[in-house]
């Protein structure tokens, strides 16, 4: 297989459910680590980004934006650029074109496994291949890097899609803008079209995009919001550089680098006080739930803290600050438990302000903690919520001390046993709150016997699991959560670490109903999504989808019979307020445009979730990558892969790269180049999680290939366009010393090809057995033997020793074939021989003029 190109891939991995909030922003800057490895030549411009747009639509909750970053290089010199961009960790990237000079390349969709093929094949060709950590909070990052032409420019185009998320009683639309530059034509548009009226549209101030404020300094982005009608709004964000310097200034970042923060749009609709809105259309439906003046019912929560001895310092602090806040907010209806763990477990008597039960040896970790007796080690019963008791946690909680190893197993196992002495006599809705920095180190550490014996265990109970930290496993957690009817969120270490906990613990402070079942009882309802689910919270949302076999309907529609044929009946919401049974029906709405999406979306969601979960998902992954590969959706089983070959085939993606720590692998100096961000560049200090980018160098372009998320765009089948090699000159070289012991040049053909395979690693990809050409940017050539040129040699100005020297065979100057990779190097000191391929050899090198 031969590549002219790149090939790489980055792995996003993807949770869905609702996060602190879903992250977007594009930046230009300069990659501080490759720059000071490598600089380049002083007084070099960096390039110009010169438009940046970010349009997002938003119909039935379902939002596809388009980023679209246009830059030039203002240098005499190619320059390396690289698009990267930080879009939700709950959407999909359906699509990515780059345009330059006017062509453009379409990136396409494939099965990860094929895709690492690609990957290898280009890395065993003998193509350099790096890894770049990523960390971002709650996001994912898509990168490409690309050469441009001295004064030329590109536009990249990326398109992600996603169904919002209701929290707090608003969707939330986030664009996270950090072009590193002041840009002459920024705008940010969002575009509001739905079924129901809208309630609100509001664009609150600009946030850092970095850690939560502790403060409500509010930064008016003074973004335009048109009102189109009831149901339709129009926001434009467009600041100009005065407006994007004083932005920078407020937020604290440098006015020389432009705007950088978030731009934010929140909204809600009008909710229907029944059972919500069943749109559908063309056979596909999307019901949502969110019932309008709902009641939050009363919860009995157990909250479960690690008090291990990694929590020591910042960490315990920060975790005693958030439940003081969270304390403050149970409700007076509400009941709740108090248990700390480390190597022990220890129940605590809130009202006693004691430990009433307790399982492990306390010596030597917890002195000060004293054993209660046997006659009086029994699990206590829910503490009713009231000032008193809350004051006397709050004590307890400021009594913990970080200690010891991590007995998960032990912690869960007493909660779930005191939830079920507790199950006749407590009716509250009951929730457990477990949170921990850590892997088990004590008890039982194997994850699967611990997944194992809580399930069995559990009678279910929702587990909402807080991953805090780096060291935390957080993919036990999410199967945990999974597996137990709850979900799993990460609370990053920084100094707002307590603020995210206060705020993870707002969207499930409110329970409303719980053992909801969505029913559907036609023949005609077919691939539904998960229609039951353990509890709703306030100012969330639940939905499901599916499809529904119906004659063609009149665009003019109103509830009608040949609806409720489709149906047979309307569907029938039941669900329990505590102990009270209610049922509610749904109102029938036409939508706005097509809902396969929004069934795609979620079923491939929900179908990564089980397979997330699941011990044996060979089944699972057919199914997630089938409805990849149909929609376009690049996910943990599919890849994104932009691909620029010439007259070859080219193979397509890598592998899962979603784990890394740092830099390494191979960066060629930089040869009167630069190597420049141009998108998003997520914010390191404190995300934990960090994605590998990994690339395959090859030609004269950057690299390509990656699995990230998406679905439209529609590729494949499109083939992608042709890459014109011309277009493109060098942008590395590696220096080496000069080789001073060469062996004369073999004499037979065979020998001289065998040579340059071996010894310039490029070679092999284009090179043509049948006709003994290589195809170059300046053309295809064959590669000659000496007695088809004809003397004198022609002079040529610069070689790679720097030196004069004369434009001889590309066989014939074996000595610094060491200085000819990667391939971009050897086009700078290419040469033509008429129709033979050449090189500006050295003088008096040995062999230039033989």
């Amino acid at each position: 297989m031969k590549f002219e190109i790149i090939l790489g891939l980055i792995h996003l991995y993807s949770v869905f459910g609702a996060s602190f909030s879903t992250k977007s922003w594009v930046t230009l800057s300069p990659d501080a680590s490759f720059a000071e490895k490598f600089p380049s030549d002083e007084g070099e411009k960096i390039p110009e980004i010169y438009s940046m747009k970010v349009n997002t639509n938003v119909t039935n909750r379902f939002a596809s934006s388009l980023v679209t970053s246009k830059v030039k290089n203002l240098n005499m010199n190619p320059q390396e650029v690289t698009f990267s961009f930080v879009l939700p960790d709950t959407a999909y990237i359906t699509g990515f074109i780059m345009e330059i000079d006017g062509k453009k390349y379409e990136a396409y969709i494939q099965e990860k496994e094929k895709a690492k093929k690609t990957y290898d094949e280009a890395v065993s060709s003998g193509f350099a291949a790096g890894h770049v950590a990523v960390n971002a909070r709650d996001s994912n990052k898509f990168t490409v890097s690309v050469n441009i032409m001295p004064e030329s420019k590109a536009t990249f185009y990326l398109t992600y899609e996603e169904l919002l998320i209701r929290q707090k009683g608003l969707y939330d639309i986030i664009v996270n803008l950090h072009p590193g530059q002041p840009v002459k034509d920024m705008e940010v548009q969002v575009n509001i079209n739905e079924t129901r009226s809208l309630t609100s549209v509001t664009t609150p101030s600009i946030r850092s995009g970095n850690e939560l404020s502790k403060t409500n300094e509010i930064i008016d982005p003074k973004a335009e919001i048109e009102r189109i009608g009831n149901n339709a709004a129009r926001i434009i964000f467009k600041p100009d550089i005065i407006k994007q310097k004083e932005l920078a200034k407020e937020i604290g970042t440098e006015e020389e680098n432009g705007f950088a923060g978030q731009f934010i749009v929140q909204y809600d609709v009008e909710r229907d006080p029944h059972g919500g809105e069943l749109l559908f259309a063309d056979g596909y439906f999307v019901h949502f739930f969110a019932p309008k003046d709902a009641k939050p019912e009363p919860k009995q929560i157990s909250f479960v803290l690690d008090t291990s001895g990694s929590m020591w310092g910042r960490k315990m602090d920060q975790l005693k600050a958030a439940m003081k806040n969270i304390l403050d907010q149970l409700n007076m209806e509400d009941s709740f438990n108090l248990i700390d763990f480390n190597s022990v477990v220890n129940v605590w008597n809130v009202s006693k302000g004691e430990v009433q039960y307790q399982e492990g040896e306390t010596y030597p970790y917890f002195p000060h903690v004293k054993k209660p007796s046997a006659d009086a080690q029994v699990l206590p019963e829910p503490f009713e919520v009231s000032g008193k008791t809350i004051e006397k946690a709050k004590k307890i909680v400021d009594s913990f001390r970080a200690s010891g190893g991590t007995n998960i197993d032990a912690a869960l196992q007493i909660v779930l046993k005191l939830h079920k002495n507790n199950k006749q006599k407590d009716k509250r809705q009951p929730m457990i709150f477990f949170l921990t920095d850590g892997e088990a180190t004590d008890g039982e550490t194997g994850s699967d016997a611990i997944l194992a014996k809580v399930s069995e265990a559990n009678d279910g109970i929702p587990i909402i699991s807080i991953s805090f930290g780096s060291r935390a496993d957080k993919k036990f957690l999410e199967k945990l959560s999974l597996k137990n009817n709850g979900f799993a969120r990460h609370i990053y270490e920084g100094a707002d670490a307590d603020l995210q906990l206060k705020s993870f613990y707002e969207l499930i402070s409110s329970p409303l109903f719980n053992k909801i079942k969505f029913t559907y009882v036609s023949e005609n309802v077919t691939e539904l999504t998960k229609t039951e689910f353990p509890i709703l919270f306030n100012g969330s949302e639940l939905i499901v989808a599916g499809k529904y076999k119906t004659p063609a309907l009149d665009p003019g529609f109103s509830p009608s019979n040949s609806v409720m044929d489709s149906f047979g009946v309307l569907p029938v919401i039941s669900c329990f307020s505590g102990p009270t049974s209610i049922e509610f029906k749904p109102t029938l709405v036409r939508p706005i445009g097509s809902l396969e999406k929004h069934w795609a979306y979620l079923t491939l969601k929900q179908i990564l979730k089980e397979r997330e979960a699941s011990d044996k998902n060979d089944g699972l992954t057919k199914k997630a990558l089938d409805l990849a590969l149909k929609y376009s959706f690049v996910t943990p089983v599919s890849s994104l892969v932009v691909v620029k070959p010439n007259d070859t085939k080219t193979a397509t993606d890598l592998e899962d790269a979603s784990k890394g720590s740092g830099q390494s692998g191979v960066y060629p100096k930089s040869y009167k180049t630069s190597s420049f961000i141009i998108g998003g560049r997520a914010p390191t200090n404190y995300g934990s999680v960090s994605y590998d980018l990994m690339v395959a160098r090859t030609g004269n372009l950057g690299f390509s290939a990656y699995n990230l998320r998406g679905p439209s765009f529609q590729f494949p089948p499109a083939q992608p366009a042709p890459f014109d090699l011309n277009s493109y000159h060098t942008a590395f070289t590696t220096p080496a010393p000069i080789r001073t012991t060469e062996k004369p040049t073999p004499d037979t053909e065979d020998d001289i090809i065998k040579k340059m395979k071996k010894e310039l690693p490029w070679f092999g990809a284009i090179y043509n057995a049948e006709n003994g050409t290589i195809s170059l940017p300046q053309g295809v050539f064959a590669i000659g033997k000496a007695d088809q040129i004809i003397e004198p040699h022609p002079e040529c100005p610069k070689t790679p020793t720097n030196g004069i020297g004369h434009c001889v065979l590309l066989s014939k100057c074996p000595q610094i074939y060491h200085l000819l990779n990667p391939i971009t190097t050897y086009n700078r000191f290419f040469c033509s021989l008429g129709k033979f391929a050449g090189v500006c050899c050295p003088t008096n090198s040995g062999n230039e003029r033989k």
